[in-house]
């Protein structure tokens, strides 16, 4: 990569509790991109779309638009993944007065490059054998466009079901990438284990997103900015800043996300209330964060409440959620023997991996409450159900306080007002 396309390294912690003011945020931006600045014509900046509003990433999005407007042009794609694009709405709630045209919409299906490919010996020595087959590696071809100067990776490092820890070059090779690597990667962490994966940096699919970075990409002009953040009462803090394409910069952000993102404790969780936010999760596909954070901490006969006012489907696009109202949430197993003789699903790995990180494979009880599902969709899935206005009259989340809690009829459950944001361990699964 040129020397010119270089930002300055930067790595910046809080040094008080309530995270980095926006002045630090910018300083250490403006410090960053001062020495290419002038050299810039085209930049794509890749943040990630409203499902990780708390990444702190729209406010960093508007401060470079800001700063690299009007000398240049200044091009926007969410790393969308598989989830569907950014509404208007939400673009003026994150990205503020940043006009809503300078969106590009990455469709992970149709608007993909095959780059290279991870060798199936690699993929079969780093997942113990589980996985014997190689991962293509995809990306949209916008990446490759020679035309940009310079493309800026925007995102939180945060505990990842599939990765072990979000973000870095996952923004790329899935939130920009297409759906054979989607698939892959989605179904080698849940081949793996979940409870393996979540809040580790070195883990396979990690692995194989490393290999990618150094064979396929390193004459990409691309640069990382990572944060760790969290959000108690829905106001975001950032606890970190980090900023460079070596991997140290990475390992830093997740040491620090360790820190602030894992709760630890010292028992099993018998009953969890957990809140889906209803601007931020329209779908089981996002809303199951609910489980996934949650099953390290989980006792055995435990039940999870899941309070999901606004999720009013399954799957993020039609296809995926067909899949998972005929197949459900049954678990590991049910899956893994599905896969070898259901073409629809083996031809979707990505939404077979989703149903089994959506099941506590029967260890615990989880009862979705809904406004906009109904009952027989709801169980038809395999969870159990529960009218959203019932559940907020028993679990009145206006009173509940973050962690554990006595409720008036003397029964005592652990709330969490936002899944998304952390990853609850019992200290005894820790490893």
């Amino acid at each position: 990569m040129p020397d010119v396309l270089r930002l300055i390294p930067q790595s910046l912690i809080a040094p008080r509790p309530e995270g980095l003011s926006a002045d630090e945020i910018h300083a250490a931006l403006a410090q960053a991109i001062a020495p290419i600045k002038a050299q810039l014509r085209k930049v794509l900046l890749l943040p990630p779309d409203y499902t990780r509003l708390h990444a702190n990433a729209g406010l960093i999005t508007q401060m470079l638009y800001s700063m690299l407007q009007p000398a240049c042009q200044v091009d926007i794609m969410p790393a969308l993944g598989t989830h569907v694009p950014v509404s208007q709405s939400e673009w003026q709630q994150m990205f503020g007065v940043i006009p809503y045209e300078r969106m590009l919409v990455h469709n992970w299906r149709t608007e993909v490059e095959k780059i290279g490919e991870v060798p199936a010996s690699y993929v079969s020595e780093i997942s113990e054998g589980l996985v014997n087959h190689s991962i293509p590696v995809e990306v949209n071809r916008r990446l490759l466009d020679k035309r940009y100067d310079l493309i800026l990776s925007i995102g939180q490092v945060v505990p990842h079901e599939v990765v072990g820890m979000a973000n870095q070059s996952k923004n790329v090779f899935v939130g920009c990438g297409g759906s054979q690597m989607i698939n892959s990667s989605h179904m080698l962490g849940a081949f793996y284990g979940m409870e393996r994966i979540m809040g580790k940096d070195r883990t396979p699919v990690r692995a194989v997103f490393d290999y990618a970075s150094e064979h396929f990409i390193q004459d990409m002009p691309l640069q990382y900015i990572l944060t760790v953040t969290d959000a108690p009462q829905g106001i975001i803090r950032t606890h970190g800043l980090f900023i460079g394409r070596e991997r140290r910069y990475f390992e830093e952000a997740v040491a620090l996300a360790q820190q602030k993102n894992m709760i630890l404790l010292d028992k099993p969780i018998q009953k969890a209330v957990v809140y889906l936010d209803e601007q931020e999760f329209k779908s089981t596909w996002l809303g199951n964060k609910a489980i996934y954070r949650t099953r390290m901490a989980m006792a055995d006969d435990g039940e999870l409440i899941v309070l999901a006012p606004g999720v009013e489907k399954f799957g993020e696009d039609e296809a995926v959620d067909g899949l998972i109202r005929k197949y459900g949430y049954k678990g590991r197993d049910y899956v893994l023997e599905t896969v070898k003789s259901a073409q629809d699903l083996g031809e979707n790995l990505s939404a077979a991996a989703h149903l089994i990180h959506g099941s506590s494979d029967g260890r615990f009880r989880i009862t979705y409450c809904t406004r906009h599902l109904s009952r027989d969709e709801v169980e038809g899935v395999g969870y159990g159900y529960m009218p959203y206005a019932e559940a907020v009259a028993k679990y009145p989340i206006d009173t509940l306080q973050p962690g554990p809690n006595r409720l008036q009829d003397g029964e005592e459950v652990y709330y969490i007002p936002n899944p998304a944001l952390g990853l609850w361990v019992e200290k005894g699964k820790l490893n």
